[in-house]
């Protein structure tokens, strides 16, 4: 029997890969045992155990970056507390005793890989996106392989270790039929009427967030389905007079858990732009308007919308331009028949949908 530990999280875009590769395992090796390894307080704590495997939680947080004194303290104790969260690390997997560990890039995943490694079990890192974080540069040393979506990072990792594999996609994802009567039900929306998606990833958006409350109105004007995913921090904000603004035609909702039935009802999607969106969005086929993070490392939202653009696959909005550019561009596009069609047959051509099969295969050889 083979023992794996997935370690990684924070965002939908390091755990829904997670649970793809987990996945992924359990379809080549049945009866393989999983145990992921995240941080307390993050998403993964529920999402994970939701999907079905058990989780271990780690103490960890990041660097702070901002300039105060709760940063400073903030900063000063964290050499301290990954001390403690590496013996805790070495604890879980001496007693789970994995064949293999892997990351997936998240707080939780350097001190569960550092520990792995320590103790002589092989590692694997799954990098998303198309600028590594810290925490992947720093593991990469002692990785046998690394699974990356891009092209361009032996300047970040050892050329010898990389295989472009592509992001990993959830199975339901890959597997999805579109314009899906089942969606329309689940939803109580109409297949007679075009349906808009809006997602700023699991954690949302603000900018979009605030962009749709403002041209909210304008869309109810139109007749067509908005689908909104504001993520579960802005939905707390949200006053009760706009949830009031809700009909039939207008769902706004923190989070999507059955996204390809989101994904299946969709005309037309606004989303932010990260790697593991860009990945499924190029699976699903529908004409996007991209509003970058702006604040992403070394911009990399742009990066990876740019290259959309660069195929006539997508449109991009710069965060800065949102609020006056973004919903005209949205009920420009909506109405736009040809226009739609052409993104959707571009963006369509730069899907990935084998990515899953090369990474398992990866895994499987090391």
């Amino acid at each position: 029997m083979k023992r794996f530990i997935i370690s990684g999280g924070g965002t939908g875009g390091h755990i829904f890969p997670a649970l793809a590769i987990a996945n992924g395992l359990k379809k080549a090796i049945p009866d393989a045992e999983i145990l992921f390894i995240g941080a307390n307080g993050k998403m993964e704590m529920k999402r994970v155990p939701e999907a079905g495997y058990p989780i271990e939680g780690l103490d960890v947080y990041g660097i702070n970056r901002s300039f105060s004194l709760k940063a400073l303290v903030s900063n000063v104790k964290l050499p301290f507390l990954l001390m403690k969260t590496m013996r805790r690390a070495k604890q879980i997997i001496r007693n789970f005793n994995p064949d293999m560990a892997i990351g997936v890039g998240g707080f939780a995943s350097g001190p569960a890989l550092q520990a792995a490694s320590s103790l002589g079990i092989p590692t694997l890192l799954q990098e998303q996106n198309s600028y590594p974080g810290v925490t992947n540069k720093i593991l990469s040393a002692k990785a046998k392989k690394i699974c990356v979506a891009y092209d361009g990072l032996e300047k970040y990792f050892p050329a010898e270790k990389i295989v472009k594999t592509g992001n990993p996609i959830r199975a339901e994802i890959l597997n999805m039929v579109r314009k899906d009567d089942k969606a329309y039900e689940f939803f109580g929306f109409s297949k007679e009427k075009k349906t808009i998606l809006v997602v700023g990833g699991s954690l949302g958006a603000r900018t979009i967030n605030q962009c749709m409350e403002k041209g909210l109105d304008r869309l109810k004007e139109m007749n067509v389905q908005l689908l909104w995913q504001t993520g579960e921090s802005f939905y707390k904000t949200i006053s009760p007079e706009l949830l009031a603004r809700q009909n039939e035609n207008i769902k706004i909702v923190p989070f999507i858990k059955n996204m390809n039935d989101a994904y299946s009802m969709a005309d037309v999607i606004v989303s932010r732009a990260g790697a593991l969106a860009i990945a499924e969005l190029c699976v699903v086929g529908v004409p996007t308007i991209l509003v970058p993070f702006p604040f992403a490392a070394e911009d990399h939202q742009t990066k990876n919308a740019q290259a959309l653009v660069d195929k006539d696959a997508a449109i991009m909005i710069p965060d800065s331009q949102a609020e006056t550019q973004l919903m005209d561009q949205l009920i420009n596009l909506i109405q736009d028949e040809n226009r739609c069609q052409t993104m959707g047959e571009n963006i369509k051509k730069l899907a990935q949908p084998d990515a899953i099969d090369l990474i398992i295969s990866e895994i499987l050889s090391v």
